[in-house]
């Protein structure tokens, strides 16, 4: 029982573990979306233009109009005239109009989440490239200890005269070679942190995630796809144009009704005086010519570009999925390979125990580092390409 309680016990520790590292991952990404200069300068230009929609359906401004007529020959009175009308078009007009314009906002509000997407996906994948450089940093370091426990056994050796100078001068080169790395990965890491930080609009940006902790499973191909088309908004940009270019034609059939006019309408004349209501129409029979037939080919030409572009985008979604599939599948079968192997220490045994030379300790050494860093990198770019795939989520 009491076995059972600490498993049970260890296996939330490390759910909790991995999901307060996936949390810091999106604490970043949360930041950079709060903080990032483009994104809040692009959400002001969306606000201006759905503003300009808005402002798209208001009525013409009122006209006010007046006549004094003092002069000339006449025996009666002056003559004086004031009127004041409003134009607007036929009624249902606005309403057609109104339902445009919300969904021409609703592109907009579109708009942004692409182009938010387009920041926080090479944001994410800088991230991941930390965590990357986190990771290797660890194995580097150990191996300069390694390297360096190597050289002073064999500094030991050549005071003993047991071996010469080129194989400690050699060992002391692969120490060097190692610290230089470390190096590298120090610069590397600085580099990605200036990045993000500028992502972050200029303030610094912490993650000190050691490893991977997010599953490399991906649902079926078919399941993300469906949910990419309700989440993209790429996607879902498409689709809306659609319903915009539809709505476009139900607004030029409508416009094609006459234009009202209604007022008030006051006539004074040798003290007399009249007045009243005032009413006029307009029938559109030349400016609304073609525009009718113009939004009909708009629509087709935006159900088959939306068709088009959808097949493109799905064709490399497939792509996407097909490469991370292979991709894993070599991953396995490396990590198959080389977990437990412990070559190092192995051949490091096999070293201080004078089965092997050190030139033969090193070229084994490096064959297995090398399939061992292919094998991360492997992983990073799993990781990345899994970011692409899902970027809907994001």
């Amino acid at each position: 029982m009491f076995k059972k309680t600490v498993f049970a016990f260890s296996v939330c520790l490390l759910s909790f573990a991995v999901n307060a590292q996936t949390n810091d991952i999106t604490r970043v990404l949360q930041k950079i979306e709060n903080n990032n200069k483009d994104l809040q300068a692009y959400a002001s230009l969306i606000e201006s233009k759905q503003l300009e929609l808005k402002a798209g359906n208001n009525l013409p401004d009122p006209q006010a109009g007046a006549y004094y007529l003092p002069w000339g020959e006449h025996n009666t009175g002056n003559y004086s005239e004031f009127q004041v009308t409003q134009s607007f078009e036929f009624p249902t007009v606005y309403g057609v109009r109104s339902s445009l314009i919300k969904k021409q906002q609703g592109q907009k509000e579109l708009e942004y989440a692409s182009k938010r997407q387009a920041v926080l996906l090479p944001a994410k994948k800088a991230i991941l490239e930390l965590v990357f450089l986190n990771k290797r940093m660890t194995i580097e370091q150990t191996r300069v200890v390694q390297a360096k426990k190597v050289v002073d056994q064999i500094q030991e050796l050549f005071n003993e005269g047991n071996v010469g100078v080129l194989e400690v001068n050699k060992a002391k080169i692969v120490w060097m070679q190692e610290q230089f790395k470390v190096e590298q990965i120090v610069t590397s890491r600085k580099n990605i942190l200036l990045l993000l930080q500028n992502m972050n609009g200029g303030a610094e940006v912490t993650l000190n995630q050691p490893d991977f902790v997010e599953s490399l499973h991906l649902a079926q191909m078919d399941s993300i796809w469906q949910n990419r088309q309700m989440a993209d908004p790429l996607v879902k940009i498409m689709k809306l144009q659609e319903e915009v270019a539809l709505q476009q034609i139900k607004l030029s059939k409508n416009e094609s009704l006459p234009n009202l006019t209604a007022g008030f309408n006051y006539q004074g004349v040798s003290g007399s005086n009249y007045s009243g209501v005032y009413g006029g129409l307009s029938i559109p029979l030349w400016s609304n010519r073609h525009k009718v037939k113009a939004a009909e080919s708009k629509y087709q030409y935006q159900q088959s570009y939306s068709n088009v572009q959808l097949l493109t985008a799905y064709v490399g979604f497939q792509k996407q999925y097909n490469d991370y599939q292979i991709l894993l599948s070599k991953f396995k079968e490396y990590q198959r390979t080389l977990t437990g192997l412990n070559s190092d220490a192995l051949l490091l045994q096999s070293y201080e125990l004078g089965e092997i030379s050190y030139l033969t300790y090193y070229m084994e050494l490096q064959f297995y580092r090398t399939a061992f860093d292919a094998m991360l990198e492997m992983e990073k770019q799993l990781h990345q390409l899994k970011a692409d795939i899902l970027k809907h989520q994001l």
